[in-house]
This record gives structure tokens, C-alpha cells and sequence, in this order.
């Protein structure tokens, strides 16, 4: 079980790598709220052409759960990815990298707050190895070049999708018992409402790019691979090991876009990025080794299991 957590993670953040690199990509081809509002409503219709069925059957506990089911699509769907679409017109990626890494230690301090879950001496060093390869990718393995980044909107955007993210990923906690479809389909369609507002607000700011080609191009990858694959993946894997060893797995995400720039863009591989992937790598294992022994799924366990 274990296993396929990890490997449900990894390609998770492999997903989400992609759609850094389609974020790059979707500059001057659709606009970010455009792209947001895209991006949820195709997930929604999607999911919902093969599980009208299934959620049927779900509703029952899909009524007593709807405000809980719509806060996930708010905070990690919508929010987030708004930010994040937001802020790359105003900061550097090696900004947005960097600031995306926060996501596990943000969780980690959430869980201790809140819920006291413990944090071992061998988490916490594999947490800072895997940081400091996410630090060598963003910085094109020359850290110093950390030390001339400066704060701007973009990079506040960018906090604030780091902040939704790690409160999504604590609610999920609380995630009752459904039918994956249903919990992809739900959220999704409280994404696609939420976004409806932002796009008539870049409309009255005249930013309002209908998608090309490209941009639709753009859009049904994020639709598919980084929102209804990446999102059902993570929730298995939270639900498997808990939300502080899954969240480690997010500093892979700067890690995977960086290897499918060099694979998409033409980028080349250079030696940093090898090390990079192995310090994130290495950062996961020793996590996952020392963990506390009595540490426990964050998650409750579906019955589908």
C-alpha cells in the first residue's frame, strides 16, 4: 500500500511539474483567470461524463458535506492555481520554485500547531535536503544568485498559493468517505463557480485573453494531467501515509519541471540537475526512514480501501 502511495506522489508532482512548465507556456495565449476558469470547468465536465452514475449513489453524503467539498475546490484548486498563474507575470520562476518548496514545511508547522503530530530529527533532514535541491534546480546550480532575489507582487501572489495549498492539504483530514470520482468532481465543480468571479474581474480590468490554439492546448493538459490525474493521486497518497510525509513529495514538483524543460523546451541537462533530483530524492527516503514509528494517517482511511 505504501508503495503505491509513493508511486502515486511521484507522478503527482511529476503532473504538477508539467503544469509549471504549461504556466510558462500559456503566457500571450490565454490569460491567467481565463486559463483557471478553463482548467475547472473541462476537469468538471470530464469527471462528470463518467461518473454521473457514481455520484448518484454518493449524494446522500455529498449533501452533508457539500460546504467541505467546495472549500477544497476554493482553496487548493482555484485559489492556488490562480495565484500561481498570476504571479509568473510578475516574479521569477526561481522565485516561484523556491516559494512553491514551502509547501512542506508550511504543513509540517499547520499539523504540529494544530494537531501536535509529531516530527522526527530524520524528517526534518530530509525536508532540508529536499529543499536544497529544489534551491539548486531554481538557482541553476549557483546558489548565489539566491541571495540577489527580491520580493514583489508576484512573489506575495505566490505566499499566498503556498498557504492555500498546505490548508488544503491539512483539511484533507477531514475528507469523507467517497468514491474518488466524487471527490474529484465535487471540488472540481466548486473550482469552476469560484473561478467564474475572477474571470468577470479580468474582464473588467480588459485582461481578458481568449485561448489560441496553444492556449487550448494548455488548458486540456492542465485539465487532465495536472488537475483531475495530479489531484485524485495526491488525495490516495495523504490518505495512505498522512499529509506530512505526502507533502515532502511536493518539492519534487520544481525538480520534474526543470527535467521536462530540458524535455519539452530544449533545455539542456546539466549537472546540477542530477544532483538536485538525488538530494530531493534522498531528502524523501530519510524522511520516510526515521519517521516517527507511531506517526499515523492524517487521512481517515476510505472504506473503499
Amino acid at each position: 500500500m505504501q508503495v503505491a502511495a509513493y508511486i502515486s506522489l511521484v507522478v503527482a508532482a511529476l503532473c504538477w511539474g508539467g503544469n509549471a512548465v504549461a504556466g510558462k507556456l500559456a503566457l500571450g495565449h490565454v490569460s491567467p483567470m481565463t486559463l483557471t476558469f478553463l482548467r475547472w470547468f473541462l476537469a468538471t465536465a470530464l469527471i462528470a461524463a463518467v461518473s454521473v452514475p457514481q455520484l448518484k449513489r454518493d449524494w446522500p453524503i455529498v449533501r452533508k458535506n457539500l460546504p467541505l467539498l467546495f472549500f477544497y475546490g476554493i482553496i487548493g484548486y482555484t485559489l492556488f492555481n490562480a495565484m500561481l498563474y498570476s504571479a509568473v507575470q510578475y516574479t521569477t520562476v526561481i522565485n516561484v520554485a523556491i516559494e512553491q518548496a514551502g509547501i512542506p514545511m508550511l504543513i509540517f508547522l499547520l499539523n504540529f500547531v494544530f494537531f501536535r503530530t509529531g516530527v522526527s530529527a530524520a524528517q526534518i533532514v530530509g525536508f532540508a535536503m529536499t529543499l536544497g535541491g529544489v534551491a539548486l534546480t531554481a538557482a541553476h546550480g549557483d546558489l548565489t544568485t539566491l541571495l540577489q532575489l527580491g520580493l514583489n507582487r508576484g512573489d506575495g501572489l505566490m505566499l499566498i498559493a503556498v498557504a492555500a495549498y498546505s490548508v488544503y492539504t491539512i483539511f484533507l483530514r477531514w475528507k469523507p468517505p467517497l468514491d474518488w470520482r466524487t471527490l474529484m468532481a465535487i471540488p472540481a465543480l466548486g473550482a469552476t463557480l469560484t473561478a467564474v468571479p475572477l474571470l468577470i474581474w479580468e474582464g473588467t480590468q480588459g485582461a481578458v485573453q481568449l485561448p489560441d490554439n496553444k492556449g487550448w492546448l494548455i488548458a486540456f493538459y492542465t485539465a487532465i494531467f495536472a488537475s483531475l490525474l495530479a489531484q485524485i493521486l495526491y488525495i490516495k497518497g495523504v490518505e495512505a501515509i498522512g499529509a506530512n510525509r505526502a507533502g515532502l513529495f511536493i518539492n519534487l514538483v520544481p525538480v520534474f519541471g526543470t527535467l521536462l524543460s530540458v524535455a519539452l523546451l530544449g533545455e539542456h541537462l546539466q549537472p546540477f540537475h542530477v544532483i538536485a533530483l538525488a538530494l530531493a530524492l534522498g531528502g524523501i527516503a530519510i524522511a520516510e526512514k526515521g519517521r516517527p514509528q507511531r506517526a499515523v494517517s492524517t487521512v481517515p482511511a476510505s472504506p473503499m480501501d
